[in-house]
């Protein structure tokens, strides 16, 4: 089969990869300027050295990437323990909230946290919430646990179990907003469901014995890199504007039309937003429309700078990842995290390096290094109840949908998509070979029964 596969994101990618290494001919779209999507690793000249860092993903782990995992040892790709701490930076009474993590020392950076009740009390409510969290994950008997809040929201459940604001918004939002990139809000509405299993999962819930988090030996290029080599039909900036599926039920069915005109192919992968998607199909269905029109992204500015002014004031409490609280010019949360790369990748610098997220105060112009714009997948209720009914659109009219937003957002879900769309495209390339093996075997069964047929009569 003929298989375009739209978007170089990890989804992308995988399923792509694949697909060349089965031998299918495959060609990857891209219509940015760089393949690999929120793998992007930049050049970065500091100290007189010149190294990769990069500003979109960057860590996983061996417990909850299973996929990723087995992708970089097949890779060859090198990978390094990574640090995972986490700081928050708050206004609070015209002073600033600071506090992190990493040990009791850091905890109590900011010493006039001792004597804050509110402080001790989300100390207190954080012990409590994970104790709660765990045994809902765990209990799996039927109509108990994580199944009887179904359609349950994480703010609703926070205000009926009592947790002070303290607990939600000096620890349990900042730390949401760093990890799905949204405004905390926004996280209000998150199913409890799902935030309690991927936090149960990715052992959030747990004071110690959390999984090893590692990142990518130089950079994240490294196994986009490598994954690119088995693809050599790859486009990159060329953006597909449309995808048109054509009448009739022979090869060669679904155009695409970019730039440089149109391309004919007997299947497509959408391996980009949902949102995306829906903008190139040429005449979407009803049930697409829906399903794709259902999840919301949140636009994310990531700029690289070398302004240590936005970590917290406290050097004691310089974490991975860096919360600042603050609100937009009409009130609203805004989520800012700052990420200190030295702590995050294995950097020769000595200068302090970072990835701010939607900064809040911008950093000082000279320290700025590049600025990408990323946007990130809002999951409610609707979205959930999106990704449920989305299996009953993949291969209609020869089109299928990929990416990170089918499931909780992140590199693993990605690549997962990629794969499974992957095998069910190979699945389909076999039973039609075999349809076909079965036509023709019939028809010349029935030739060869038509001539001794033949042959008798003319006995």
């Amino acid at each position: 089969m003929k298989i375009a596969v739209v978007g170089a994101g990890i989804a992308g990618l995988a399923c792509a990869h694949r697909l060349a290494q089965l031998g299918q001919d495959v060609t990857l779209y891209e219509g940015g300027g760089w393949f690999g999507g929120h793998s992007n690793t930049v050049d970065v000249t500091l100290d007189g050295v010149t190294h990769g860092v990069d500003t979109g993903f960057l860590v996983y782990n061996n417990a909850t990437y299973p996929n990723l995992t087995r992708l970089f040892d097949t890779l060859g790709v090198d990978t390094a323990g990574t640090d995972m701490s986490f700081s928050v930076k708050l206004p609070l009474g015209g002073r600033q909230l600071e506090w992190a993590g990493a040990s009791l020392a850091t905890v109590f950076a900011q010493r006039r946290n001792l004597l804050r009740p509110a402080f001790l009390g989300m100390l207190r409510d954080i012990l409590r919430f994970n104790r709660a969290a765990t045994a809902l994950a765990l209990d799996s008997t039927p109509g108990s646990g994580l199944a009887a809040t179904a359609g349950m929201a994480l703010g609703h459940y926070l205000d009926l179990h009592g947790y002070g604001r303290a607990f939600r918004d000096w620890y349990l939002l900042p730390m949401a907003a760093c990890i799905w990139s949204c405004p905390t809000g926004q996280m209000l509405e998150f199913p409890l469901s799902s935030f309690v299993r991927f936090c149960h999962n990715h052992g959030l819930l747990q004071v110690s014995g959390r999984p090893q988090w590692r990142t990518v030996s130089g950079g994240s290029r490294e196994y986009v890199q490598r994954m690119l080599a088995s693809i050599p039909q790859r486009r990159l900036n060329m953006p597909v504007r449309q995808v048109q599926r054509l009448p009739g039920g022979g090869a060669l069915t679904v155009g695409l039309r970019t730039g440089s005109g149109t391309e004919l192919y007997d299947e497509v992968v959408l391996a980009c937003h949902s949102d995306q998607a829906l903008a190139m199909l040429e005449r979407p269905v009803a049930a697409e429309r829906e399903v794709l029109g259902a999840i919301r992204y949140q636009p994310n500015r990531a700029v690289l700078h070398t302004d240590s002014r936005c970590l917290p004031q406290r050097r004691k409490a310089w974490s991975a990842w860096n919360y600042q609280g603050g609100v937009d010019e009409y009130g609203a949360s805004r989520v800012c995290v700052h990420y200190l790369l030295n702590m995050l990748q294995p950097l020769p610098f000595t200068t302090p390096v970072m990835v701010s997220l939607n900064p809040i105060d911008e950093p000082a112009r000279g320290s700025v290094l590049a600025s990408f714009d990323y946007a990130h997948p809002v999951f409610d209720q609707r979205a959930v109840a999106a990704q449920q009914r989305l299996p009953a659109l993949q291969g209609q009219a020869h089109t299928w949908f990929a990416g990170a937003w089918t499931g909780y957002g992140f590199h693993e879900d990605g690549l997962k998509s990629g794969l499974q769309i992957a095998a069910a495209l190979v699945q389909k390339t076999v039973l039609s070979h075999a349809s076909h093996a079965t036509h023709a075997t019939n028809a010349t069964n029935a030739t060869n029964a038509t001539n001794a047929t033949n042959a008798t009569n003319a006995t």
